[in-house]
């Protein structure tokens, strides 16, 4: 059975603009047994940097909480690979990852995984960062989907509940550090000589 959930985030609705991005950078081709889920957050900070911390393949931790420590192996270009160690408390030690897909024009950033100690088969995730307004300032509005199998054992709601636990726990701390920096650059004199 194929199944295909689409995670809202703080009970919002999708708005238009929303939708049309998933259908133009979110499709994935679901499966049998298989499931798929886009999530949305929006942040108080600008797309530069907001894209600066979601492009660097090189250091998910910068970000990402559950990341520890990753090695990339050769160029940071289309089929990198990187060996990233998970922080205990989830149920994998490593993971291996490719990078399938970088556009520093549309802001587009998608990585497979490829190895790993963890039941995440035929993962792919993908990551658009667009510009927006929020309260007058300059804001992102942050889309990332995710296609999976189903392993063995488990449903596809319990499969598509538990990534979607660990993205929104990425989005939010994106959102955090985002929005830190935001403020420190702020912060910053405008007369910079």
């Amino acid at each position: 059975m194929v199944s295909i959930m689409n995670g809202l985030w703080d009970d919002e609705k999708r708005s238009g603009m929303e939708d049309e991005f998933i259908r133009r950078y979110h499709k994935h081709e679901v499966k049998e047994n298989q499931c798929s889920s886009s999530l949305i957050k929006h942040i108080k900070a600008p797309v530069h940097l907001v894209w600066s911390l979601v492009r660097r393949f090189d250091q998910p931790q910068r970000y990402k909480p559950f990341v520890s420590r990753c090695v990339v192996q050769g160029d940071l270009e289309i089929g990198s690979v990187r060996e990233v160690n998970v922080k205990s408390g989830l149920p994998a030690t490593t993971s291996r990852e490719r990078l399938e897909f970088l556009d520093d024009e549309e802001h587009i950033f998608s990585m497979r995984i490829v190895g790993g100690d963890h039941r995440l088969k035929n993962y792919l995730s993908t990551v658009t960062v667009h510009p927006e307004v929020i309260d007058g300032r300059p804001g992102t509005l942050v889309i990332e989907s995710f296609v999976v199998d189903v392993p063995e054992g488990n449903t596809n709601d319990e499969t598509c509940y538990f990534i979607e636990a660990l993205i929104k726990c990425n989005l939010k701390s994106l959102s955090d550090v985002s929005e830190h920096l935001a403020l420190q650059d702020r912060a910053e004199p405008l007369d910079r000589n």
